[in-house]
């Protein structure tokens, strides 16, 4: 029963409501972060539930606004925001409790609250028009976001984020981390999730993972296995993109098992982090889905 609780995490886990008045900022221009060499600034934007860190930069083009994974923040953009900076605007944020934004005066982790982040983001900045790029439990709020903001959203891709999760099996997930087997449950998933990572991103995404209070880890689980991503998926008419490892796909709630009619790319010998274990390979993926876009 456990191995199957550990291996059943290991698939599921892999994890809008946009304000009327524009959200308060505090900006600074920064370049003091080794992993961004191109100008940027850091803003501080009011969110329904605290402040939240962006980390904006570049110019021209259709911007990119990327949101990232459970136990993740901003840095792990870095190559992407590197990459598009020389010639048009990306940004990346952390999600309300991760990296340098505030714990939810709400406790609310819901997909709904997260998709309200990227409201508050998009508003503050005045995005208009942008695409959005999820990573895992930040795909699912991206997913959340898109089915309420349709027309702002130039394109949207995905990248090893969950389907639809069986709800019994969801049940034993949540049971076993509200249990005393909480850290061996996480450790287990962790090392499946980053098989195959770089040494540099297994120790960040680790430690990131770490920072996360027992409490919220659960609530974020419970938001995952809560929220159905493919009505609203489906729904959204524009292009759309699903990136995933060649194990992710083979996983019984895999998005492109269950939404076959939207486009995939699939990329090899990586763990969950493809963005960071290959980002060359992911930058000509993005490049390709960015121009296809801009051409028509």
């Amino acid at each position: 029963m456990y191995k199957l609780i550990v291996f059943s995490l290991s698939l599921g886990f892999l994890v809008s409501c946009g304000s009327k008045n524009k959200p308060e900022a505090i900006t600074n221009d920064s370049t003091s972060m080794d992993s961004i060499i191109t100008t940027k600034k850091t803003d501080r934007v009011k969110g329904s539930s605290g402040f939240l860190f962006v980390n904006d930069g570049g110019t021209g083009g259709i911007p990119v606004l990327f949101t990232h994974s459970f136990g993740g923040d901003n840095t792990h953009w870095k190559n992407q925001l590197n990459h598009l900076r020389a010639h048009r605007r990306a940004i990346a944020f952390d999600f309300r409790g991760a990296g340098q934004s505030d714990l939810p005066s709400d406790n609310n982790y819901s997909a709904e609250a997260l998709a309200s982040d990227i409201a508050a983001v998009a508003d503050s900045l005045g995005l208009d028009r942008f695409i959005l790029v999820g990573h895992s439990m930040g795909g699912s709020a991206a997913i959340a976001y898109v089915a309420s903001h349709p027309e702002r959203i130039a394109g949207l891709i995905v990248e090893g984020t969950p389907g639809r999760s069986d709800e019994k099996q969801a049940k034993m997930i949540v049971a076993s981390l509200e249990s005393d087997k909480y850290q061996q449950v996480m450790d287990d998933y962790m090392k499946q999730l980053t098989a195959g990572a770089k040494p540099e991103v297994d120790s960040a995404v680790t430690k990131g993972v770490k920072k996360i209070s027992k409490e919220a880890s659960v609530k974020l689980v419970k938001t995952i296995f809560d929220y159905n991503p493919l009505p609203d998926l489906i729904k959204y008419n524009g292009p759309r993109l699903i990136i995933a490892t060649q194990r992710e796909e083979q996983q019984p709630n895999s998005l492109a098992k269950q939404a076959p009619e939207i486009p995939r790319k699939t990329v090899e010998g990586t763990s969950h982090w493809i963005q960071l274990d290959k980002p060359d390979e992911f930058n000509k993926i993005l490049d390709e889905f960015i121009n296809s876009i801009e051409s028509n």
